[in-house]
C-alpha cells in the first residue's frame, strides 16, 4: 500500500493536492521495478511538502550546496540497495522519503511551458518519487532511463511528455 501525506502551504492554489500527490506517487511506483509496493501488505509512505521558494532555497543550500531555489528536492530515507528488502520491516511501514516543491519556481516553469501548475507539480512529484526509488540523472544514460519512466507514468495519468516529442516505448 502507498500512503502520501501532503503538507500544503498558502500560495499553492488549485486542485485537491492530496489526491494529485497520491496519484503522482502511485503512478511513478507503478511504472518502476517496485510496482509491488502498491499491492503488498507493507505500507510505503511518502511525504510531499508544497512550500515557498525561500524554504527550498535554504534546503538546497544546506543539502546540495546550491545557493538558489530549485523546483523539487527529494530526500530518500531508504538506501537504493535496500529497497528490494523493505517488505521485511518489523512494523509493516516504510518511509520512502520526502519530496519538497517550491511554489514560485514551479509556477514560473509551468507558465514558461504553457501548462497548469497542477500538471507541472504532478511531473515534479513523479520525478521526485523516482529519486526516492534510487533513480538519478547524473549522466546521459541515467537521465534517459529516468525520463522514459517519468513519461510513461505521466502518460498513465493523461499528461503529455514534459521532455518533448519522442518515442519512449
Amino acid at each position: 500500500m502507498i500512503e502520501v501525506a501532503v503538507l500544503h502551504e498558502e500560495g499553492w492554489p488549485g486542485p485537491d493536492w492530496e489526491f494529485l500527490a497520491q496519484q503522482a506517487v502511485s503512478a511513478a511506483i507503478a511504472h518502476s521495478p517496485y510496482a509491488a509496493f502498491a499491492t503488498g501488505s507493507t505500507l510505503y509512505e511518502v511525504a510531499v511538502k508544497l512550500t515557498d521558494d525561500d524554504e527550498v532555497h535554504q534546503l538546497n543550500r544546506a543539502y546540495r550546496e546550491k545557493d538558489k531555489p530549485t523546483n523539487v528536492l527529494s530526500f530518500p530515507m531508504v538506501q537504493e540497495d535496500l529497497l528490494e528488502v523493505t517488505a521485511n520491516t518489523d512494523d509493516g511501514e516504510v518511509l520512502l522519503g520526502d519530496i519538497v516543491l517550491a511554489e514560485g519556481v514551479c509556477a514560473a516553469e509551468a507558465a514558461e511551458k504553457g501548462i497548469s501548475v497542477a500538471d507541472h507539480a504532478t511531473h515534479l512529484i513523479v520525478h521526485g518519487t523516482f529519486h526516492l526509488l534510487g533513480y538519478d540523472h547524473m549522466d546521459d544514460n541515467e537521465a534517459e532511463a529516468m525520463e522514459a519512466l517519468e513519461i510513461r507514468a505521466l502518460l498513465s495519468l493523461g499528461l503529455a511528455d514534459p521532455y518533448g516529442d519522442r518515442d519512449n516505448g
